[in-house]
């Protein structure tokens, strides 16, 4: 149990604040991260990472030389927001572009790459690098939907030394597609991790089992087994591995032996002890290999294995030296009197007022949204229910925390006399930021759309909320890439836009239109419960899903009815 905080919703927070108080020779504090306190060279490629909270060393702990140019912090298992990972990302720039890593979650996924649109948009070159090593989550032939596990270790280290070395944005990322194709996980898990906060864990496993295939944010793992000798438990975690030994391969490999936070280091050292002859055995030279804690899961008891499969440029970038808090190889030489990196200077945008039609509708916005963020908490604990059944149970604090902020700014925009497009707009950007997580960024950039379909020049009318659904819409499809079926809000999303429409067109009214569609979205939120989840983290855990509807859909049905009983007035 995670026993040592304050307030849960401030954990992540205060960890970053005292993180960079500890290492304020190696790290500078930037809102939502750290960057390098003495900067890369100018012109080189930047290595950001990031991600949720809870995993320490990673992210934070791998800023440094030959290592990570900045890192972004997540709340506890939550993406970083879309304007987090951003704004790290602009500090972190050195004018040779930015690439963004981390593992492939689906809010993560989202959220970064929303990010890196924002910084191309600006003239900045942003790649996306989604680590994808672990083998229990998808066969070798789905590598796209691999989760990212301890993999990011030896993925961010070979990518960081070559952006290190002076490789060009295209060379770097030449390096990162071949390191990630040659790096595979895998990890077991003998007890579940506790929130902060929380007095039960996330998951449990049977006494004298153990999980097999777990994730790093509290999922369970795809079967279990009968507690085994060390010797069993190395093969077991060896085995996966080695079937996916590229043909022709050498031999070479990258060996990272990983706890997840309650593994002590001396049941390590066992586990190693067995591997290094099974690794022989298997016609595997070792280079360098790592034994420790690199990505945790809070309190989680178990331990993972990843291999890397090098050749001789992987191999050199391994060795490279690189000195990072967590993550110190060979000699790097601290830099003298340093080039401080530029001050992040955020000036609060300045809002323009709406028409006076306008300004009345946002206030009338504003008042849906209040409504919204009132049912959302009091459903906060039945939605964590509904999202434990094969996620990690954090849907309603998600869905609770983002439309509360979602409120606190419409009420703000309101005040400074902005019209309902900008309210809703700044509306979407608070939730995104607040949330976190698949369900903040698809709420961010659902309402930003809207909110500009809206626009501040006029009252909107039925036909413009109807547009602004259909643009809502087709923001949530480009970034997240889900479609009827898939097990998520989309189902839901669907068949609301879709009446809302055919009846704003047929000539209802919006509240009859509204309420009709807020119907048949329920109906459909309800009936994804006979569905398997396609996309997200419930997907490698598919059939304990079935029975059980996607919190998502249900959370989407939920506000469009709050809004169509409060439209009136």
């Amino acid at each position: 149990m995670t026993q040592v905080f304050d307030a849960p919703d401030e954990f992540a927070e205060t960890a970053l604040q005292g993180f960079c108080a500890a290492n304020a020779d190696r790290v500078r504090a930037v809102a939502h991260g750290a960057v390098r306190a003495a900067p890369g060279a100018r012109g080189k490629v930047a290595l950001l990472v990031g991600g949720g909270s809870g995993h320490y060393p990673a992210f934070l702990g791998y800023v440094g030389t030959g290592f990570a140019d900045a890192a972004v912090a997540g709340d506890v298992f939550a993406s970083p927001s879309t304007a987090w990972i951003y704004r790290v990302a602009r500090a972190a720039n050195r004018g040779g572009g930015v690439i963004l890593g981390f593992g492939n979650y689906a809010g993560d996924v989202l959220n970064f790459g929303s990010a890196a649109e924002q910084l191309r948009a600006e003239g900045i070159d942003a790649r996306i690098l989604a680590v994808t090593d672990d083998v229990a989550s998808a066969k070798a032939d789905e590598r796209t939907k691999r989760r990212g596990v301890a993999g990011d270790l030896p993925v961010f280290k070979i990518v960081g030394a070559a952006a290190e070395a002076g490789l060009d944005m295209d060379a770097v990322m030449t390096v990162a597609a071949k390191v990630n194709g040659a790096t595979v996980s895998f990890g077991v898990a003998f007890d579940g991790c506790t929130l902060p906060g929380q007095g039960t864990p996330l998951f449990t496993v049977d006494k004298g089992q153990v999980g097999m295939g777990l994730g790093i944010h509290g999922e369970p793992g795809i079967s279990t087994k009968p507690m085994m000798p060390a010797v069993e438990l190395a093969r077991t975690l060896l085995e996966p591995l080695l079937a996916e030994r590229p043909a022709g391969h050498d031999g070479r490999v990258a060996v990272i032996l990983n706890g997840l936070g309650r593994t002590k280091y001396e049941e390590l050292f066992v586990l190693w002890h067995h591997l290094t002859g099974m690794l022989a055995d298997a016609g595997l030279t070792v280079v360098e290999p790592e034994v420790g804690e690199f990505v945790t899961s809070l309190d989680m008891a178990g331990c993972s294995l990843t291999l890397t499969w090098l050749d001789d440029e992987l191999e050199g970038y391994w060795r490279a030296p690189a000195d990072a808090p967590a993550f110190r190889k060979g000699t790097v030489a601290r830099p003298l009197n340093a080039e401080a990196a530029e001050t992040e200077i955020e000036a609060e945008a300045e809002i323009a007022p709406g028409s006076p039609e306008s300004q009345e509708a946002g206030r009338r916005v504003a008042a849906l949204i209040g409504h919204v963020a009132n049912a959302l908490a009091d459903a906060e604990e039945e939605l964590g229910r509904i999202d434990a059944q094969a996620g990690d149970g954090d849907h309603g604090q998600g869905m609770a925390r983002g439309s509360a902020a979602a409120a606190a700014a419409a009420g703000k925009a309101v005040q400074a006399g902005a019209g309902a497009g900008t309210v809703l707009s700044l509306a979407g950007d608070a939730w995104a930021d607040r949330a976190g997580g698949t369900s903040g960024a698809l709420w961010g950039v659902a309402l930003r759309a809207w909110g500009q379909a809206l626009g501040d020049g006029e009252k909107p009318s039925a036909a413009t909320v109807a547009r602004g659904a259909r643009a809502a819409h087709d923001a949530i499809v480009r970034l997240g890439g889900a479609k009827v079926g898939d097990k998520t809000l989309v189902d839901s999303l669907v068949p609301f836009v879709e009446v809302l429409n055919e009846q704003v067109a047929a000539g209802e009214s919006l509240g009859v239109a509204w309420a009709a569609a807020a119907a048949r979205s329920t109906e459909a939120a309800d009936a994804t419960a006979q569905l398997t989840p396609k996309l997200g983290r419930a997907r490698p855990l598919a059939e304990r899903s079935l029975g059980h509807p996607d919190a998502g859909a249900i959370s989407l049905a939920l506000c469009a009815r709050v809004v169509g009983a409060n439209l009136s007035e």
